[in-house]
């Protein structure tokens, strides 16, 4: 059905809740969540009142002079959106949208806010500040690209390092869950991927529930747990410094995956934790977005083929203060390259390649084997996570 001015529409339930700068619209049937300036949120109050489009319109100019209104655009949106129920009383036919479901409802809030108080707080702060010191003072407890070679059998460094890296992620993922959970918020565990590793990711669209200040706590929450068991494996290590090799092994190995996995977050070039954060103090959202657009736009001697994101006069030096972190966090990424992945990847090659020359019946022809095979679960399941990322289903 077509809308005119002469319309009057009737929107789908929705909650508007104050943002930094704009308003964040959530539809309750679908648990979707849209940002919107005032001027839009003034258009869906009037639209509310049953008034028509076209009346809209003409008081919206009068109380925004310096925005472009036009309601049938704003309209259109919303029906691209799924936010109206009703064009002149005749329903709208379209696919009902099913509000996906989250868990964890069984962890009591209580229990959240043991793990995520004012007291904690200051704790975990404490601890990044004491494992920093940690660093300072004993540099030998930085990590080493073969911190990941526990075992002289291969095959067997690796289940080792994704069982112990799984755990590790677990840990870190559940809180975010206990965090989440704090705030009487549903979550859920998936699997996704940062460039080339695959990752454990927790739900957290329900963030939007919460006021900004309240945000950041929720995505920090998996470092705060870092942070513990960071100071847990360094301090051991100064303790017990004549432990079994395989117990220094086990937290040579924990260093070497949290280090690595916070100096990742910090590349925000991809959506990790701290992108958010950074998305969330500054208000900008879509951050990514609209600075991937930015360099586009500077690199116009490159054709490509996007949407031109609009930006607000305030938010430029935003994206551009996030597009110098952008190209930061890729030269840090390929520094990580070649200081661990590539050694990792050419001490492995040294170790398993003589093995596929020996006999069925050596331990080394079966241990490049295993490892081949090993190797090759991980690629599948990377492909597979690209796959449902960016092909549609």
């Amino acid at each position: 059905m077509s809308i005119t001015l002469n319309s009057v529409l009737f929107i789908v339930p929705i909650e508007i809740r104050k943002d930094k700068k704009n308003y964040i619209v959530e539809d309750k049937t679908s648990g979707e969540f849209y940002e919107m300036p005032e001027v839009c949120i003034a258009a869906i109050n009037l639209i509310n009142q049953g008034k028509r489009l076209g009346e809209i319109d003409r008081e919206l100019i009068g109380k925004f002079p310096n925005e472009d209104v036009n309601l049938l655009d704003f309209a259109g949106q919303l029906q691209e959106l799924d936010l109206i129920a009703e064009i002149d009383g005749v329903k709208v036919d379209k696919k009902p949208k099913q509000k996906e479901r989250l868990g964890f409802l069984t962890i009591s809030p209580t229990i959240g806010k043991v793990f995520f108080n004012k007291l904690t707080y200051s704790l975990y702060f404490i601890l990044f500040i004491v494992n920093i010191l940690l660093f300072i003072t004993h540099p030998s407890l930085f990590p080493h690209h073969e911190d990941i070679f526990v075992f002289d059998i291969m095959a067997l460094n690796v289940v080792l390092w994704m069982s112990f890296t799984f755990l590790l992620l677990l840990v870190h993922e559940f809180g975010h869950i206990l965090a989440m959970r704090a705030h009487n918020l549903p979550t859920k565990l998936g699997i996704g991927h940062r460039m080339f590793f695959v990752v454990i990711e927790t739900d957290m669209s329900s963030v939007w529930k919460l006021a900004p200040k309240e945000r950041n706590v929720l995505f920090l929450a998996g470092l705060c747990f870092d942070m513990v068991i960071l100071f847990i494996a360094l301090v051991s290590q100064l303790l017990f410094p004549n432990g079994s090799w395989l117990f220094i092994g086990l937290l040579n190995l924990a260093v070497f995956d949290i280090v690595l996995r916070i100096i990742y977050q910090c590349c925000i070039y991809m959506k990790t934790d701290l992108y958010f954060v950074f998305e969330n103090v500054s208000g900008c959202y879509n951050l990514m977005e609209n600075a991937k657009q930015n360099i586009r736009n500077k690199l116009s001697f490159i054709r490509f083929r996007a949407r031109t994101e609009v930006l607000f006069s305030e938010e430029r030096r935003t994206v551009f203060l996030y597009t110098l972190l952008y190209f930061l966090g890729v030269v840090v990424s390929i520094a990580l390259y070649f200081i661990y992945y590539i050694p990792e990847v050419i001490y492995a090659g040294y170790k398993i390649f003589p093995g596929f020359t020996q006999p069925p019946t050596s331990l080394l022809f079966w241990d490049a084997v295993l490892f081949s095979l090993q190797v090759g679960i991980f690629v599948l399941l990377l492909l597979n996570s690209w796959r449902k990322k960016y092909l549609p289903s």
